[in-house]
């Protein structure tokens, strides 16, 4: 499934494209392509949005790209594999990825890299990295939240952090509120579509996780 949502979206991404981002698309993606499968497809859910080889002009006047661009959370993911960005690098390429990190700093965006050996062996550990960034920005700025009662609100960023499934029991420690007020917090959120139960009901729950609607809520523009 993944290889055939890829490959529609990688050809997507060249039909937009010309110039020096059109060979950038066309050389060797593999990292690009980890870094999509392993973090950004599972914690996003699709590529909506995304931009392949995202083009940009750096502090000294030349084009620089970017690995993914996010618009709406502003942020640059870049792969980085050990041999390519650190064993066999000269002192003028370390000095160009740091004015290149800088560059992309003052245009305003979140540079947050990945290596390749942390996307292969802590796949987990880096979808829990993006999932505290997307909690954060909804902290600081209440991206797509704000309509959400408080106690909803705070279900929603905790578990994003929490990454699994959950009960009422752990609810009720997130919110320090009793499980019966946390229950209706629940059942509210249910009805909004944006959590769903796993097994027995409302009333005898066994376990709880929040839809890709709720995940979207922190991330999306009004």
């Amino acid at each position: 499934m993944f290889e055939k949502e890829y490959e529609g979206f990688w050809k997507e991404q060249v039909r937009g494209a010309g110039g020096q981002r059109l060979e950038m698309l066309q050389r060797d993606l593999t990292g690009t392509k980890k870094l999509l499968e392993m973090v950004l497809q599972p914690v996003l859910g699709s590529f909506k949005g995304l931009v392949l080889e995202y083009e940009m002009v750096s502090l000294s006047g030349v084009k620089i790209y970017g690995d993914v661009f996010h618009p709406l959370l502003r942020t640059v993911f870049e792969e980085d594999n050990y041999v390519t960005h650190a064993e066999m690098i000269t002192r003028d390429r370390f000095s160009f990825e740091r004015a290149r990190a800088r560059s992309v700093a003052a245009l305003g965006y979140t540079y947050f890299p990945y290596s390749r050996d942390e996307l292969e062996k802590k796949p987990d550990f880096c979808q829990r990295n993006l999932y505290e960034l997307i909690g954060r920005i909804g902290n600081a700025e209440g991206v797509g939240l704000r309509q959400l009662p408080v106690y909803e609100r705070e279900v929603i960023r905790f578990s994003l952090l929490y990454n699994k499934p959950f009960q009422l029991a752990d609810v009720s420690v997130w919110l320090q509120l009793k499980k019966e007020t946390c229950r209706k917090v629940l059942r509210d959120l249910e009805s909004k579509g944006l959590v769903y139960s796993i097994g027995g009901g409302m009333t005898r729950c066994h376990e709880f996780m929040i839809t890709e609607k709720a995940v979207s809520l922190l991330y999306r523009q009004k």
